[in-house]
C-alpha cells in the first residue's frame, strides 16, 4: 500500500486545530491548579474561619476547581456533555460501590467538621494513638504526635473511635499522689505539702477548685496522701513535674520519709533453714 507523499491543508488544519485544543486544555488544567490553590490560600488568610475550617474549605475549594477545569476540557474536545454525564453516573455508581471507605471518609469529616469533636491544633487521642491535629482534610487527618511522628488518620477512623480532647477544655484537674510512711506524722506532711502549694503560682483558687489534700489509702507500704489541683491546659505537665520535685525536697527537709515497699517474710522452720546453710 502506497503512502501519501503530499499533506494535504485538510489534514494540516485538523493537526492544527487538534494541536490548539490540546495547548488550550493544558493552559486550562495549569490554570486551573493554580487558581484552585490560590482561592485555597485566600480562604486560609480569612481571620473569621477557625483554622480547621479554613483547611477544609480550602482543600474543598481546591478540588471544586480541578473538577470544574477537568469538565471544561472534556466540553473543549466535543465530547457531549449529556452522555458523558449519564456514563460517568453509571461509572460513579459503581466507584461509589468501589470506594465505600473513601466516601464514608468524605461522610465523616464533614461530620466533625459539623459537630467540632476537635480543632487543628487540640491534642486529642483516639483508639490507642494520640496527637497535636495539624490537618482536617477531605479523606483524613494529620497529627503530630509529641516526638513529632507524622500520623494520617482516615476520617472515618477517627470518627468510629472515641476521640479525648486534652486541650479543648482551658482548664484541667490532675490529682497527684504521696505515699508517706506509717511512722511519719500525717499532719505535719500536711502542712509541708500545703506550704509547697502556697508558694505555687499557677495553681488555679476559683470556688470549687481550691487545692485539696486527704488522706486517700492505707496501702501496704505507705499512707497514700491525694493532692488535687487545677491548673491552666497548657501548665498540666509542667506543674505537675515541678510540684512533684518541690514536694520530694519539703518531705526530705521535714524529716518525712517517702517508704520503699517492704516484704514481711516468716519462717515456719528456722531449724531447717540453719540446717540447710549449713550444708
Amino acid at each position: 500500500m502506497d503512502l501519501p507523499t503530499e499533506i494535504s491543508p485538510e489534514h494540516i488544519e485538523l493537526a492544527v486545530s487538534w494541536g490548539m485544543k490540546v495547548i488550550a486544555a493544558i493552559a486550562i488544567l495549569i490554570a486551573g491548579r493554580i487558581i484552585g490553590k490560590w482561592i485555597a490560600n485566600r480562604i486560609a488568610n480569612i481571620n473569621k474561619l477557625d483554622t480547621t475550617l479554613q483547611t477544609f474549605l480550602g482543600k474543598l475549594a481546591k478540588y471544586f476547581i480541578l473538577a470544574i477545569a477537568g469538565i471544561t476540557v472534556i466540553g473543549l474536545f466535543g465530547i457531549p456533555m449529556a452522555s458523558l454525564l449519564a456514563v460517568l453516573g453509571a461509572a460513579g455508581l459503581a466507584i461509589g460501590l468501589a470506594l465505600q471507605g473513601t466516601l464514608s471518609n468524605v461522610a465523616a469529616g464533614v461530620m466533625m467538621l459539623i459537630l467540632r469533636p476537635f480543632s487543628v491544633g487540640d491534642y486529642i487521642e483516639y483508639g490507642g494513638t494520640g496527637g497535636t491535629v495539624s490537618s482536617l482534610g477531605l479523606f483524613g487527618t494529620e497529627l503530630t504526635t509529641v516526638d513529632n511522628k507524622y500520623v494520617f488518620a482516615p476520617n472515618s477512623t477517627v470518627w468510629g473511635s472515641e476521640v479525648v480532647n486534652f486541650t479543648r477544655n482551658k482548664q484541667r484537674r490532675q490529682d497527684i499522689t504521696v505515699g508517706i510512711s506509717y511512722d511519719s506524722d500525717i499532719n505535719k506532711a500536711f502542712k509541708t505539702i500545703d506550704s509547697v502549694l502556697k508558694k505555687e503560682k499557677r495553681l488555679i483558687q476559683t470556688k470549687g477548685k481550691e487545692p485539696i489534700i486527704a488522706v486517700e489509702a492505707m496501702a501496704d507500704s505507705s499512707v497514700n496522701i491525694k493532692v488535687r489541683i487545677w491548673t491552666k491546659t497548657e501548665d498540666f505537665f509542667v506543674v505537675q513535674w515541678d510540684f512533684l520535685k518541690n514536694i520530694k525536697e519539703a518531705l526530705d527537709k521535714d524529716g518525712i520519709s517517702i517508704p520503699f515497699p517492704t516484704r514481711t517474710l516468716e519462717i515456719s522452720n528456722p531449724e531447717a533453714l540453719s540446717a540447710a546453710k549449713a550444708a
